[in-house]
């Protein structure tokens, strides 16, 4: 776990040889450490931001479908794994049965949580190791380890490995792969055994392969798959392309164990902080303003600032936890309605954009909650 005042110290030594960084310096500490500062007040706000969204979120619940209203099929994944994570910051929330009727009722639109897409698969996937990780329920992991051995089905040779997007073999994009690889290194974090080597060995095999894929740009930013000739398409560089990566490096450095892992996931992470944030230091996707219209574009920011708190725990650095609280006031301070909704873009305006948009949200309110906490 990252000391704020650890942090802070060599923050200031390494200013103290950089000429002209002290004002830099003192913004940085004021922001990481205002918990420190006033530890009780500010924690509890930043709990109880997280609280009321969450029950904003829960209100679209369906639990005849197990899923969540105005919310697309790998979206309600997400929100499964964002309660999980909001169950660490505030343990007597009680998910449990609303996770156990998922489990059940969800399977009725697609058993096992198998469908066309790898993708797809690969949130529900993590999903499910979240909340096993809460629950300690072994049907939840089973369930992951099930759904992970049908992606591997998606794995060839064309354009040198990696899987498809899904199962029509159309596209190699980046999202499916990040996917494979997170999910076969925290599958590898609960396994022992011939189990463990064998997620260890997809998880090299895909990262060895992504890493030269030509999906991460000049810029250390990823694109969003490989055209017809296998080369980047130098299509959008999505904010969650840039987030699920950092969350299977940061698992796989433990899993392997491999430090030197933490040094590309650090390069994409810098990358996506300096060239996807507006002047403020406010994530922007390149959807905006429209991703309102796009169900799966208002999810996206979530998913990065969630998986940057991942790397974080693993490779602490003062910018990642400036750029989270940054990111939770804005959504908290500029995108939320008065009912508890959020939109889009986290600059503003405030608006009505439920499901994944909310979902989202709760991602940074959360993200930002868990600064201090193991």
């Amino acid at each position: 776990m990252y000391s704020a005042v650890g942090g802070r110290k060599r923050f200031h030594r390494q200013c103290v040889v950089l000429a002209g960084c002290l004002l830099v310096a003192f913004a940085a500490m004021a922001s990481v450490g205002r918990a420190q500062a006033a530890a009780p007040a500010l924690q509890q706000t930043d709990i109880e931001r997280a609280h009321d969204a969450t029950q904003a979120l829960l209100a679209l619940y369906n639990s005849d479908k197990g899923l969540f209203e105005t919310m697309g099929w790998w979206n309600s994944a997400n929100a499964i794994t964002t309660l999980a994570d909001q169950s660490r910051i505030e343990p007597a929330a009680g998910f449990a049965p609303l996770f156990s009727t998922t489990f059940k009722q969800a399977q009725l639109q697609s058993p096992g949580f198998i469908n066309k897409f790898y993708d797809d698969e690969g949130w529900w996937a993590l999903a499910w190791i979240d909340v096993y990780e809460r629950q300690g329920d072994e049907a939840y992991l089973r369930m992951a380890q099930s759904i992970f051995g049908d992606m591997t089905g998606g794995w060839d040779d064309v354009c040198g490995g990696g899987i498809w997007w899904n199962k029509d073999r159309h596209y190699k994009n980046a999202i499916a792969n990040e996917l494979f690889l997170s999910v076969a290194a925290k599958l590898a974090l609960h396994s022992t055994g011939n189990k463990r080597r064998e997620y260890l060995k997809w998880a090299d095999r895909e990262w060895a392969w992504f890493s030269a894929s030509g999906m991460i740009n000049d810029r250390g930013l990823i694109n969003d798959g490989l055209d017809d000739k296998c080369r980047n398409n130098k299509a959008a560089t999505w904010s969650y392309n840039q987030g699920v990566i950092l969350a299977g490096l940061a698992d796989l450095s433990v899993a392997k164990p491999d430090k030197a892992l933490l040094a590309p996931a650090n390069r994409i992470a810098i990358a996506a902080i300096k060239y996807l944030t507006d002047a403020a230091g406010i994530l922007h996707d390149p959807c905006e303003p429209g991703c309102r219209r796009n169900g799966d574009g208002v999810q996206f920011k979530g998913i990065f600032v969630r998986d940057l708190l991942e790397l974080y725990r693993r490779s602490p650095d003062v910018r990642y936890a400036v750029f989270l609280r940054t990111n939770g006031d804005a959504v908290w301070n500029f995108a939320r309605s008065k009912d508890d909704h959020f939109s889009a873009s986290w600059s503003g305006p405030t608006g009505d954009d439920l499901g994944g948009a909310l979902g989202s949200a709760l991602d940074a309110l959360v993200s930002a909650a868990s600064l201090d906490r193991p």
